[in-house]
């Protein structure tokens, strides 16, 4: 181990500032340094938490990332407790802190972090589509070509798919989704997530496309369904398993054959009759 420093990654409202932990007020008025994407906003955000930052702060943005990462790992190699909080959520996850992160892990210097709120699991969480699977894929490619390229890779991704992309590019990202993973894919478009104009749109891509032609503003996060085989390549019999399989471990057959249809793309009723020829066969 080297020194006793300590990198604290530490997660910021996405939102409402009410829900931060007790815990990452403390760190921000004791830390030595404090890490910030955007300085001003941490300073808001202190003020508006009645905390005082008596530890120097930095920025530590995109575009001095890399370099500001040594410096902070000095730091740390000197014994120092260094705080890095981006704007919104957690420092790492399509923000800056991986650098850092990973610098300090090769030179064995401790790292934590304070849990928060996460603009993904957050939306995952209200777009109504499965969540016991799923993946983060960031922001899409800018360019169209290569974004087409990126989603037509995840076409058969079975894992419901969380994205996080700007307001001006929306309409272009959902035609894009439409046109790879087809227009009746079910997705959720969330904006504004805890805040004063938090909206969720669910629908078809295609849909969504048309929804956000005229303009979104906010900031955005997307859910997108994973794939499912067509009704036609399906083995029922393997569907009909699972329903056995859950009901013997104590769940009610109809809410079963209602899941593990929707899971499926499977209409419930066909589930329900195979499911009930079976029963009926001596």
């Amino acid at each position: 181990m080297t020194g006793n420093g300590r990198l604290v990654l530490a997660g910021a409202p996405i939102g409402q500032a009410g829900d931060v932990s007790p815990r990452l007020r403390e760190v921000l008025g004791s830390a030595d340094v404090v890490a910030a994407e955007d300085t001003r906003r941490l300073r808001r955000l202190a003020t508006e938490l009645g905390v005082e930052i008596t530890g120097r702060v930095v920025s530590y943005y995109d575009a001095n990332e890399a370099g500001r990462a040594r410096e902070l790992l000095e730091m740390l190699k000197e014994g120092r407790t260094v705080v890095v909080i981006t704007d919104a959520g957690m420092p790492g996850v399509s923000d800056p802190g991986y650098r850092l992160t990973s610098l300090a892990v090769e030179e064995g210097v401790k790292v934590t972090a304070l849990p928060g709120p996460s603009a993904v699991t957050t939306a995952l969480a209200v777009s109504g589509l499965a969540s016991d699977r799923f993946c983060f894929e960031g922001f899409p490619p800018r360019k169209q070509g290569e974004r087409a390229r990126r989603l037509a890779s995840l076409a058969e991704e079975e894992r419901t798919m969380v994205f996080f992309e700007a307001p001006h590019r929306l309409h272009d990202s959902l035609e894009a989704m439409a046109e790879a993973f087809g227009p009746d894919r079910r997705a959720a478009v969330c904006r504004e997530l805890t805040k004063t104009y938090e909206e969720v749109r669910r629908g078809g891509l295609a849909e969504l496309a048309e929804w956000a032609a005229p303009g979104v503003k906010g900031e955005i996060t997307v859910v997108v369904a994973g794939y499912v085989a067509a009704a036609g390549e399906l083995d029922v019999d393997d569907l009909v398993a699972e329903v056995d399989r859950r009901v013997a471990e104590g769940e009610q057959r109809k809410a079963a054959i209602v899941d593990v249809a929707k899971r499926a793309g499977l209409p419930k009723r066909e589930l329900y009759d195979a499911v009930h020829r079976r029963s009926d066969t001596p």
